[in-house]
């Protein structure tokens, strides 16, 4: 009996640890609490489009469907647009308003459509019953992309479904599916096979039961692409689904690739198709103006059937079947019915998709890789919205200025650099052109004021002298005895940290270049598998060839150079090989063999090397070109002898980068395709961070040493900043059992720093956020404070509460701002506002404690404010600055106070029916504030109150100490003052009421409202 009842104590223990375990590492949002992301752009140049969606019945309400950012919906006609689905995945492949109730059922299915190589996946469909508030998921989990959802606008509970399915392998989860409940239950009614999807689905819009569905067999791998085959087709069903029939009269006969399919509103009987065929003289747009019963070809221009994969939409005028718009590289609008086709405006090229307003054909909207763009003229002349931050990160890198700047390039929109924080925030005209093309890497040199930057598969690599305005292409070229050199779409470029003119390229050798870049060695052998099966480029794209270079394979895809021993060189290929040297080059060992778990030729796409210990690094393996979604990272600490991996059931979504802290070895920072997650204690539990950061495609992650920030380059929502991540290299056991636990923090830099930036032209503009420049007081609770009294004073060293704050109370990590300033004067009372008398004077620097009184308990923290190293006073100068200016802080509420009494005395005065003495204590306080006008008077003469706030706003704001014309105002304000003291004294003596009456003290006065 004594056994089993310390049996049972014993689990009772085992049970409470466990649970005591979970709580500590299960939820993030509990841990990080107020560290908080912040999103800094750019929108200038914005990012891929994949679908737009038009309210049935209001024009002013559009919804876009971004390819790697999320929903966003605008109120005002395109002219801004707010995020919606930021907790989701936030790869969009279609959007879907219930026509019955638009307002409020929405859906969404996840999943970009445009299947390019570098494209996101999706993890199924979504619905809103509440105008997109909340979301609840409706299954097709391994569905990977929807391409179209249709409500029965005669019956909410019918949907229909497009599913094209995996892109990089065989899936049953493919097709048309049908629900009769609202999407609680699903039927699959069109299945072809399992390398076969839904690439268009459309109902004839007055007979629910018609509808037309597109076909398309492909397939995509690392190194090619294959569209069109025996299985793609369009279809027709009349019964809602229950049976299909191809309708192909007029079709091109042989192989077909993928098919657009649009119905006109005005007329259904009236279809366009766009048709990829074997022969390039069948391709192009086909009309049908018999419901699909025969079809005859219309158009082969080029931009009609240029690459069919990427560009399939076909758009009718809802209003004139004979206007139909085509998605291309430009975009394509036709009038007489597709016979002949123009231009669009100019705009981004790219262009996924096309709407209507529902008011005026005029109004279009139009989604690019570029972002959305609105038309008032039938697509004529094209307008881009400013505020959809949504641009597609490759690679990102930071330097070591303040602030510091953010180099990267992305998809299709070239390279940039731009501030992490600027005067009114990051807005567009900070950002500065790199590159051209689609860009990805981009690098500062350590020591001087060049950049490194690329377009696709190093067909230019550019060093710009950014002093001298020079540019100079020098990417590695073939040399004799060398042959072809295989660069990866996303070359992959190193600075070293040893040699700051040392710079590194990978094709299938390692380059090495000591004069950054005009000229170069190859310090390596072939690294990578060299499998010829897989060189093949030149074939990629099946019925219509598309040999770009994306789909370059058997390259060189990472570089780490060890920041210990810089003959210590880490690469990673495309085809899964992980090479070591420890000798610069002149021996190299192949570690991939040593990993166990990892499938064969899994794309090695980041290596981390150690800064605590050459030997070790981290691997991370992304393995979905080869439909293999699972997350891969491993660790050695033995050049490679062996490996752990440290990923665990918490991670969801593949890897794409790690990032090591540089002070803590435990605390690593994980980017995967559905967002950031982070480990403090080296990998055994991982944590997602999810405070304003989307579940967005992490593709590149760094940490700014001096501020500690991380840096993340997404691929849909731009470059995220999470600003100091310190609290969380002291994250441990002991830490998180503590009830109170205050961070270390830097010493805070006084901001000193004023300009003159507004918002002008940034109405309709994202504008990223600054970071702050208030001291932060960041501690951790154990739990949430709920009962019992808790503040916050921020006292000087002897104790003096020079500021109240309120205090964070939330588990987790909590952080207050303090601007290092004491609270506003009390100003005296008048007709009019004083302006100057807003302006709350700065501390001088010292330290400075934190006084946290929780419950009936204290806990202090000190922290230190310092002045900008930059700064040109010396102490005497700062001692005399901050004495005037808190003279005339106290003058000023001395002032007030004056004033206060001076009322005081009028309103007794006035009850005694003593007009005399009012009369006389009116016209002492017409010298003293202004009585008259309001708050917008400018004719106004300022008095004593105006002169006084005036002056001390403008010694408080001020970098510097006061000038010689200051000093001799505060002597004439100062005499003025006294002399308004000596009248109202003289007053007061002799003032008398009946009743008598009683004022505030000074110090009552002060603290009263």
């Amino acid at each position: 009996m004594k056994k089993i009842v310390m049996l049972v104590i014993f689990m009772g223990h085992i049970a409470t640890y466990t649970i005591l375990a979970q709580e500590k590492n299960s939820d993030g949002k509990s841990l990080f609490g107020d560290m908080t992301a912040r999103h800094i752009g750019p929108a200038l140049m914005s990012g891929r489009i994949n679908d737009l969606e038009v309210h049935p019945t209001n024009s002013r309400i559009i919804y876009a469907g971004a390819a790697g950012g999320g929903v966003w919906k605008s109120n005002d006609a395109g002219t801004t647009f707010n995020p919606i689905f930021d907790d989701y995945c936030q790869s969009i492949g279609a959007i879907a308003l219930d026509p019955n109730d638009p307002d409020n059922t929405l859906y969404v299915g996840t999943g970009e459509t445009w299947t390019r190589n570098s494209v996101s996946v999706g993890d199924g469909l979504y619905k809103s019953t509440d105008g997109g508030a909340n979301w609840t998921k409706l299954g097709f989990d391994k569905s990977e992309r929807i391409v179209n959802i249709v409500v029965n606008p005669k019956n909410s509970n019918e949907i229909y479904v497009g599913v094209l399915g995996a892109l990089w392998g065989d899936s049953d989860e493919r097709g048309v599916y049908k629900s009769k409940d609202a999407g609680v239950t699903w039927e699959k009614l069109l299945y072809v096979d399992p390398k076969t999807g839904c690439a268009d689905l459309a109902m004839d819009p007055n007979d629910p039961n018609v509808l037309y569905a597109s076909m398309w067999e492909f397939r995509r791998t690392g190194w090619g692409f294959e569209s069109g085959g025996e299985n793609s087709a369009l279809y027709k069903s009349t019964d809602g689904g229950f049976s299909w029939n191809k309708i192909h009269n007029g079709f091109p006969t042989g192989k077909l690739g993928r098919l657009g399919i649009a119905v006109a509103p005005s007329n259904p009987n009236v279809l366009y198709t766009v048709i990829e065929a074997e022969k390039d003289e069948r391709k192009g747009l086909y009309r049908s103006d018999d419901a699909g019963n025969s079809w005859k070809q219309l158009n082969n221009d080029f931009g009609i059937t240029v690459r069919p994969f990427y560009f399939s939409r076909i758009v009718v005028d809802p209003k004139d079947e004979n206007v139909v718009v085509k998605g291309g590289l430009s975009g394509s609008i036709s009038r007489d019915g597709g016979k002949t086709f123009k231009n669009l405006g100019n705009m981004h090229s790219d262009i996924h998709d096309i709407a209507f307003s529902i008011k005026d054909s005029d109004i279009m909207f139009v989604g690019t890789d570029g972002g959305v763009y609105r038309s008032w003229d039938g697509g004529t002349n094209m307008e881009i919205v400013e505020n959809l931050p949504l641009s597609q990160f490759y690679h990102i890198s930071v330097d070591n200025e303040s602030p510091y700047n953010v180099y990267g390039g992305l998809q299709d929109n070239g390279s940039w650099y731009g501030p992490s924080s600027s005067p009114g925030g990051v807005e567009a005209r900070d950002w500065n052109s790199v590159g051209f093309g689609d860009g990805f890497r981009v690098l500062k040199h350590p020591t001087k004021n060049i950049i490194y930057s690329e377009m696709q598969g190093a067909e230019n690599v550019w060093r710009f002298d950014v002093d001298r305005s020079l540019i100079k292409t020098i990417q590695p070229l073939p040399s004799k005895g060398i042959g072809k050199l295989r660069f990866n779409w996303n070359a992959p470029m190193a600075i070293s940290e040893h040699q700051p003119d040392r710079f590194y390229m990978g094709s299938q050798f390692l380059h090495k270049s000591e004069d950054m870049g005009d000229t170069w060695t190859i310090i390596s052998p072939d690294l990578t598998t060299n499998d010829p099966s897989k060189q093949t480029q030149e074939n990629s794209g099946g019925l219509s060839k598309d040999n770009s270079g994306a789909e370059n394979h058997t390259t060189i895809f990472t570089i780490a150079e060890s920041p210990l021993d810089e003959n210590v060189i880490w690469v990673g290929t495309d085809d899964g090989n992980v090479q070591v040297t420890q000798d610069g080059g002149k021996t190299w060992t192949n570690t991939v063999g040593n990993i166990s778990g990892l499938p064969k030729n899994t794309w090695t796409y980041h290596i981390e090397a150690s800064v605590f210990d050459k030997g070790t690094a981290y691997a991370v393996f992304e393995g979905h070109t080869q439909n293999d979604m699972n997350p891969y990272t491993y660790k050695t600490t033995d050049f490679g002898k062996t490996w752990t991996s440290i990923i665990t059931d918490d991670i969801v979504g593949f890897v794409r980068n790690i990032q090591e802290d540089h002070v803590n070895p435990d605390l690593l920072f994980l980017g995967t395709e559905f967002g950031l997650y982070i480990t403090t204690d080296g990998g055994k539990n991982w944590k997602k961070f999810t405070n304003n950061m989307p579940s967005v495609a992490v593709h590149f992650i760094d940490l700014q040493k001096e501020t500690n920030d991380l840096v993340m380059g997404t691929h849909g929502r731009g470059v995220i900043i999470i600003d100091d991540i310190s609290p969380l290299r002291e994250i441990n056991d002991e830490v998180l059992d503590k009830n109170v636990h205050f961070f270390a923090s830097k010493p805070t830099v006084i901001n000193e720093k004023s300009n003159f930036s507004g918002s002008f032209g940034t109405e309709t503009q994202f504008v990223g956020r600054n970071k702050t420049t208030d001291a932060q007081i960041k501690y951790y609770l154990k739990k949430r404070h709920t009962f019992g009294k808790m503040k916050m004073e921020i006292q000087d060293l002897e104790g003096n509460t020079i500021f109240e704050l309120g205090p964070g109370k939330s588990k987790g990590i909590n952080i207050v701002n303090w601007a290092g300033k004491i609270k506003q004067p009390k100003v005296a009372k008048g007709k009019t506002f004083s302006f100057g008398g807003f302006t709350s004077p700065t501390v001088p620097a010292g330290n400075y404690k934190a006084v946290m009184t929780k419950g009936k308990e204290t806990f202090e923290h000190i922290f230190e404010l310092v002045y900008d190293e930059k700064s040109r006073l010396t102490p005497e100068e700062r001692e005399f600055k901050n004495q005037t200016t808190m003279k005339m802080y106290d003058m000023t509420q001395e002032l007030a106070y004056l004033v206060y009494e001076l009322d005081e005395m009028s309103a007794a005065a006035e009850r005694d029916g003593n007009s005399k003495i009012v009369a006389k204590l009116q016209d002492l306080k017409k010298t003293l504030v202004i009585t008259t006008g309001d708050n917008y008077v400018g004719s106004a003469e300022p008095q004593l109150r105006e002169k006084m706030a005036d002056l001390y706003s403008k010694l408080a704001n001020s970098y510097d100490k006061p000038t010689k014309s200051e000093i001799e105002n505060l002597e004439v304000i100062s005499e003025r003052f006294e002399t308004a003291k000596s009248d109202f004294m003289k007053l007061k003596k002799r003032f008398k009421t009946k009743e008598g009456f009683a004022v505030k003290t000074f110090e009552e006065f002060l603290e009263s409202n």
